[in-house]
C-alpha cells in the first residue's frame, strides 16, 4: 500500500469521526439550517467523487469513489427533504372558500 493511499485513508477516517462528533453536538434548532447549508458542500462532494471514481486510479479508488457518491447523494436528498419539511411549517393555510367565492362562507347559506 502506498504512503499516499494510507494518508488518504487516515484523513478520511479522522474526518468521519470529526464530522460525526460535530453534528452530534449541534442543537436541534440549528440542525435544519445547517443541513440546508450542507447541500451545496455535498453537491461539490458528489462532483469530486465522480471525478475520482472515473479517473481510473484502480479498484480501490473506484470503490471509495462510489461509496462517496452514494453517501453524498443521501446527504443531498435528505437535506432537501428536511428543508422542504421545515418550509412546510411556515406556509399559511388558505381560508376555505364557499360556492360564491367569499372567504368563510359555506355553500348554500
Amino acid at each position: 500500500m502506498s504512503d499516499a493511499l494510507l494518508l488518504g485513508i487516515v484523513v478520511f477516517v479522522l474526518a468521519t469521526f470529526l464530522g460525526a462528533e460535530l453534528i452530534g453536538r449541534v442543537p436541534p434548532t440549528l440542525h435544519t439550517p445547517l443541513m440546508s447549508a450542507a447541500n451545496a458542500v455535498s453537491g461539490i462532494t458528489v462532483v469530486g467523487a465522480i471525478i475520482i471514481a472515473g479517473a481510473g486510479y484502480g479498484w480501490i479508488s473506484n470503490v471509495i469513489g462510489f461509496l462517496a457518491i452514494v453517501f453524498a447523494m443521501m446527504n443531498v436528498v435528505g437535506g432537501y427533504a428536511v428543508t422542504d419539511r421545515m418550509l412546510e411549517m411556515f406556509r399559511r393555510d388558505e381560508p376555505a372558500r364557499g360556492a360564491a367565492g367569499t372567504p368563510g362562507k359555506e355553500a348554500g347559506r
